[in-house]
């Protein structure tokens, strides 16, 4: 993460919102928003969200898994 580029306040999402999205849609990277210089929120490219949202889900389903082995459940 670029401190001076991936971090930005709430005023400057609602005056720059297109530019942001084109950022972080060329560039991948999240970026923080702030309010009151305190961080709030993660903006993230559609993708980067995709397969966040996936590997979450096969690691749901491993620790289930692992959950049964120790159960001694069968498979």
């Amino acid at each position: 993460m670029n401190i001076s580029t991936d971090i930005r306040s709430i005023i400057y999402l609602k005056s720059k919102t297109a530019d942001m999205l084109d950022q972080v849609n060329e560039t991948r990277r999240p970026v923080v928003i702030t309010q009151n210089g305190e961080p709030k929120a993660i903006l993230i490219d559609l993708q980067s969200y995709q397969q966040m949202r996936n590997a979450l889900g096969l690691l749901k389903l491993l620790s289930q898994g692992e959950d049964d082995i120790k159960k001694g459940n069968p498979l």
